[in-house]
């Protein structure tokens, strides 16, 4: 597995344009987090936002170039005929999906993890002068505090799960634009989709399996009764997605020609 880790790693590094995408993980998602706090307001009457939530609401946008990293990470070898070579000089394919799978984790939860503590942080900064303070019952954002720890270590473990999902589903669409397109679609029209519904028996049916909904659950730090999914449970229903993705893209590797 060492030298399947080496060789991904060395690919990754050189696949152009591969190299930034960690970097715009990190200022989209702390930009979009910034760029909540700083607009939204809390008035001297008090309000009910989730104000954990409202610091990592960048997540929604950094998911997105998650998503094309990962893709990056397999399809751009289907494009190049790279895949071929590859699987000559190493012929278990499933010890190559592995080891992608592997390093694509690792770079997530580094790039993901300092995204999430510089949301946090500027939530910290910004939304007390936007009325977020002691006065008005939203205490300054900590990680000291369990909920909001929660809150973020589970958006760190959420961005890992997508990019485990845009893997499994690139390793079986092969192609860069239709694997990006497929995995935004199913992230985001799953998500507008529950609002076009009106019957609210299937609003927390779909809820409870759209990806992005389900797993952003994590985040929720106040009113957790009403919400159609614990937390945790949210964010099993992305890690079940994940796992078929790459169930299902592992099986076509087996079987199909490169």
């Amino acid at each position: 597995m060492r030298r399947h880790l080496h060789a991904e790693w060395t690919k990754l590094r050189t696949v152009p344009g591969a190299g930034w995408l960690p970097f715009a993980v990190v200022a989209l998602t702390v930009g979009g987090s910034a760029a909540a706090a700083a607009t939204v307001t809390c008035p001297p009457a008090g309000c009910a936002y989730d104000v954990p939530r409202l610091s990592l609401i960048g997540v929604q946008l950094g998911q997105a170039v998650v998503a094309i990293l990962a893709v990056v990470a397999i399809s751009g070898e289907y494009g190049t005929g790279m895949i071929r070579t590859t699987l000559t000089a190493m012929p278990c394919r499933t010890a190559v999906l592995a080891a992608k799978a592997l390093l694509l984790t690792g770079v997530t939860l580094a790039a993901g993890t300092v995204a999430v503590l510089g949301s946090v942080l500027a939530g910290r900064l910004l939304l007390p002068g936007n009325g977020f303070t002691p006065a008005h019952d939203h205490p300054l954002l900590s990680l000291a505090d369990a909920p909001t720890l929660r809150a973020a270590a589970g958006s760190v473990l959420y961005l890992a799960l997508i990019a485990l999902f845009s893997l499994g589903v690139a390793v079986a669409v092969r192609d860069s634009a239709t694997a990006i397109g497929v995995v935004l679609g199913v992230l985001y029209l799953s998500s507008i989709t529950i609002y076009l519904v009106q019957d609210p028996d299937w609003q927390r049916l779909l809820y409870r399996v759209s990806p992005m909904n389900a797993g952003l659950t994590v985040q929720a730090t106040t009113g957790l009764s009403t919400l159609p999914l614990s937390p945790w449970a949210g964010l099993g229903v992305l890690a079940a997605w994940a796992a078929a993705a790459l169930l299902g893209g592992g099986l076509l590797l087996r079987r199909r020609d490169a």
